[in-house]
């Protein structure tokens, strides 16, 4: 079993469809530019309100990234 070193980013994803598309969304976007992404855990969830009723839900990543 080899050694694993793994770097930290943070990421914010939104959808007004739900946390699971929230999460998607972030991890969609950042594999355009990332390589490596190994695991996420949810750090923090909120939601946006427009007129009283949730207009879209943000959650907030922690991703890590092995290292070459």
């Amino acid at each position: 079993m080899s050694d694993h070193v793994y770097k930290h980013i943070e990421l914010t994803g939104s959808s007004p469809n739900g946390v699971e598309d929230a999460v998607n969304n972030a991890l969609e976007k950042a594999r355009e530019t990332l390589h490596g992404m190994r695991w996420f855990e949810v750090i923090d969830m909120r939601g946006h309100l427009e007129d009283g009723r949730v207009g879209h839900w943000q959650v907030t990543l922690k991703v890590g990234l092995s290292l070459d």
